[in-house]
């Protein structure tokens, strides 16, 4: 019975039948030979260099940015990537002068439930016990919500370590976990993990949310506006610009030249509808020069590729995830873009995609909430349409309209890459950031150990 549960572990936590180390790095293998800065800005998060998932991305951007600005940048990150499990990344890596600290993990997967749990528990074991040895009272430490809840276990150290804490919040938990059926953290037990996650942020010297709705809901939980700070996520809009169709070589190796390509990039989880989709899809059948191109991976391109199947649909093409490097070619192969968000999400989670549709110069299409933060986006800088849930038929409509009117379709293109270097640069965000951990890291009040 021992061999299969081992096999499914890091091997760097079997420390005493496999290479006889500690799983968690002691103080001296930590400090050794790392410049340790008195004020070190440390981040937390599952995933990082290099490591291709949206939150690794943007964190690699702030980190290394922050890098290049003189600030001394530690990371504690697992040594898996997001897919890539089995991957093996080294323990310690100093990359663009950014410190990087790997730990292990275990690694049963999303799909099953308690294996998730068991892997979520051990990063937080041994972040925590890195972090502990790591930081220093003079030192900001951010925290992502990969895995969730992480907030908790950095408060509880923080209050005898004394530094002080930025929660970095890409999405809220449980409540995202609740609104999505998961049975576990409903009742009293997710009052009970909400209670804790909301004592760690009101706790924390600042709580940054990506977005105007988060900001609403974790003030509608306890948190005074003064300990809220809204930055918007962002996409590399330097490297993503619009490409014309002619230019676009993946349209000509995807065979796609004569069609107009309605597309989804990135990850298509249990958060997205896609029923809607699929309706429009059925709908859009005997218009043969309209695609629906899906490029990525995650829950939802299993569910509507058997969908597809189960309903003939050959409208619908499908493409593996692309390079960072390729963005601008990928989203450029689709005219228009799509995302979506189920019933009860708003304010919950904001998908960072719709800020790479925008710097590729094309129209974003909402599906969800007509009073949701990036329908009311779309809506103020005229850059695509929003449909409800459920409305295939209207979904359809707005699609042929723009395909049958390559002028207005343009002109919404341009419009959202006009709103993305307004209101949503990356340089405007990263300048944002190293503002406010300055001033974090100014403040004469230390993290003073009292959780409300």
């Amino acid at each position: 019975m021992a061999v299969p549960y081992r096999a499914r572990i890091e091997p760097n936590l079997l420390v005493f039948a496999e290479r006889q180390i500690s799983p968690f790095p002691m103080e001296s293998q930590i400090s050794g030979g790392i410049d340790r800065t008195a004020g070190s800005i440390i981040f937390l998060n599952r995933f990082f260099h290099p490591d291709h998932s949206a939150t690794s991305q943007i964190l690699g951007d702030l980190a290394f940015y922050l890098a290049e600005e003189g600030e001394p940048v530690h990371v504690i990150a697992s040594r898996q990537r997001y897919n890539q499990p089995d991957a093996n990344l080294a323990v310690t890596e100093r990359t663009r002068s950014v410190q990087i600290h790997r730990v292990a993990a275990t690694r049963f997967g999303r799909a099953w439930l308690i294996g998730r749990a068991i892997d979520y528990l051990s990063f937080y074991l041994s972040a925590g016990w890195t972090l502990v040895h790591l930081a220093r009272r003079e030192d900001v430490v951010v925290v992502k919500t990969d895995p969730p809840m992480l907030s908790i276990v950095v408060a509880a150290i923080a209050r005898f370590k004394g530094f002080k804490v930025v929660n970095w919040l890409q999405d809220l938990y449980p409540e995202v976990a609740a609104e999505l059926g998961v049975t576990l953290v409903r009742g009293r037990l997710g009052s009970a993990l909400a209670v804790l996650r909301n004592r760690s942020l009101c706790a924390a010297s600042l709580n940054v949310a990506i977005g105007e709705d988060m900001a609403k809901r974790l003030h509608a939980v306890g948190l005074p506006w003064e300990n809220i700070e809204v930055i918007p996520n962002w996409t590399d809009n330097d490297s993503i610009v619009p490409i014309e169709r002619a230019a676009n070589l993946l349209r000509r190796q995807w065979s796609l030249d004569e069609k107009f390509v309605i597309a989804y990039s990135g990850n298509l989880g249990r958060a997205h509808d896609v029923e809607t989709l699929l309706g429009a899809a059925e709908q859009l059948k005997p218009r043969t020069d309209i695609v629906f191109l899906f490029v990525g991976g995650g829950h939802g391109f299993v569910e509507i590729n058997m969908e597809a199947s189960r309903r003939g649909l050959s409208n619908l093409v499908f493409k593996p995830y692309q390079p960072r490097e390729n963005l601008s070619q990928s989203l450029g192969v689709g005219d228009v873009h799509w995302l979506s968000l189920k019933a009860g999400l708003d304010g919950l989670i904001l998908p960072s995609k719709f800020y790479g549709i925008a710097a590729a110069g094309r129209p974003i299409v909402v599906i969800g909430s007509r009073d949701g933060e990036f329908s009311r986006l779309i809506t103020q800088f005229d850059c695509g349409f929003h449909v409800g849930l459920g409305q295939s038929g209207d979904l359809a409509h707005g699609l042929v309209s723009l395909a049958d009117n390559e002028r207005r379709c343009r002109e919404q293109g341009l419009n959202a890459r006009r709103m993305l270097d307004d209101r949503f640069a990356k340089s405007l965000a990263l300048e944002r950031w190293h503002a406010v951990l300055r001033s974090v890291a100014d403040e004469s009040r230390p993290f003073d150990g009292r959780i409300p």
